[in-house]
């Protein structure tokens, strides 16, 4: 199963659970967002030829991230553009959530273990804009 949270035709994040399956490769993400998401599902043998990609030159305006989930369970508060609270959502043990840049607190239901994947190159927490509410919690009651 995909989920995606969207407000006003913005997707601010996609989830892919653990029990999705497809044939062959699939893509999440619309071409333009600066981290692509896909899963692929190739039988033993096929193979992919050697390649590389392009090196060119990237302003990158919107900082996503990814989130796997190795094990636990999360709980994802969104906030839209204007950081007011949008959803809450939870991911669990072997589901991957791609944030697209908006706001996004979280909430460990039980001891939980993720790998952490976002666009380099790393400027620092002081660059990290907090939001403007006394809690992650607060925001949505």
């Amino acid at each position: 199963m995909i989920e995606k949270i969207i407000k006003e035709n913005c997707v601010l994040a996609t989830i892919i659970k653990s029990a999705f399956k497809a044939e062959g490769i699939v893509f999440f993400t619309a071409p333009e967002l600066p981290q692509q998401m896909g899963y692929m599902n190739r039988p033993k043998g096929y193979l992919i030829n050697a390649h590389r990609h392009n090196h060119e030159e990237i302003v990158v305006k919107q900082s996503c991230e990814t989130l796997i989930v190795r094990k636990g369970s999360v709980k994802v508060f969104l906030y839209d553009e204007a950081d007011n609270f949008f959803a809450e959502t939870t991911i669990e043990t072997g589901d991957v959530m791609l944030l697209s840049g908006y706001g996004h607190g979280f909430e460990m239901l039980e001891d939980s273990e993720l790998i952490e994947i976002k666009q380099g190159p790393y400027s620092g927490d002081q660059y990290n804009l907090p939001l403007n509410v006394h809690s992650t919690k607060s925001c949505h009651g």
